[in-house]
């Protein structure tokens, strides 16, 4: 077995993959549109013509393919789950199957000596992924070595809740490596979840299946498969809106967009924009970080 179905297979990893062929069956035209809004809005464009766009964790390549419709001169796709990675290439021969600026790949963002051969692009976009890694501080340092001088990174990670998020953790955790404890969490979760939802359309007025019909509005998404993923989503990692902010400026990135999660569950987006005469932190002739760079395994810089 590779690593990924021997971390599966051991209860350390969620299957995404599984999530996001399920999410296939619903993408339409107006899902899709959806996501090149979000990239659209996020990074403050009306087109990436010209531009190279770098997908990192790809889970069902919506967003790479909506890169690609946004006019992309130039699209990487890769992810660590070979059922997503499955997915990405599954959309792509819907929509752009004899596209050659259109490349798909299964990697980690850890591995190093295959980040190093992509290069660098303009834009590096990584959405809900790097907290899922196990090592999310190495990970968000690996990415910054993927952004041009000058170019942009999009990243989202998980709110820092502090005793929610531990709790979340423990969830996870047993729903993950427990199959009975699956058969209780997911109903209770999901009944939670749209009880939770109706009370506070009820108390103010609202049609409370507004909330779900209109669900695709947040990023082209689907409600059910986002549902799994939360809950069964590990490894699980989480930060600060200020532990990234410093995280980046540290690397010279300056931070352009900011989109909190209003303090809840769930994900803080970021976009990033480094600076155009910023040094490389990973000396190539080396192999290794620069001296001011430290190691960083799997706990916050400071």
């Amino acid at each position: 077995m590779n690593s990924h179905a021997e971390e599966v297979a051991q209860g350390k990893r969620y299957e995404f993959g599984k999530n996001w062929q399920r999410f296939l069956r619903v993408v339409d035209d107006e899902r899709i549109e959806e996501a090149e809004r979000s990239l659209k809005t996020m990074l403050r464009v009306e087109t990436l013509e010209g531009e190279s766009f770098l997908d990192v964790g790809s889970g069902s390549g919506l967003f790479s393919l909506a890169a690609m419709r946004l006019g992309a001169a130039r699209v990487h796709s890769f992810d660590y789950d070979p059922q997503s990675v499955a997915c990405t290439r599954e959309l792509k021969r819907r929509c752009f199957p004899k596209a050659d600026q259109w490349s798909i790949d299964e990697a980690s963002v850890l591995d190093m000596a295959y980040l190093n051969a992509l290069g660098q692009f303009d834009v590096v976009y990584s959405w809900g992924v790097l907290h899922h890694t196990g090592r999310m501080w190495q990970a968000l340092r690996n990415v910054a070595t993927l952004v041009n001088p000058g170019g942009c990174l999009f990243i989202a990670i998980y709110n820092d809740q502090g005793k929610m998020s531990r709790m979340w953790t423990a969830v996870k955790i047993r729903y993950l490596r427990s199959p009975a404890s699956r058969l209780i969490l997911a109903p209770l979760f999901f009944a939670t979840v749209v009880v939770h939802g109706l009370a506070l359309d009820l108390c103010s007025w609202t049609n409370p299946f507004a909330r779900y019909r209109q669900y695709r509005n947040r990023r082209g998404m689907s409600f059910v498969p986002d549902l799994f993923d939360w809950l069964g989503g590990y490894p699980f990692e989480y930060a600060t809106p200020d532990q990234i902010f410093d995280f980046y400026r540290e690397r010279h990135f300056t931070l352009a967009t900011l989109k909190t999660c209003g303090g809840g569950r769930g994900n803080n987006q970021y976009v990033f924009v480094r600076a155009a005469s910023s040094p490389d932190p990973w000396d190539q002739e080396k192999g290794s970080w620069a001296p001011e760079e430290p190691v960083i395994a799997s706990e916050p810089p400071r």
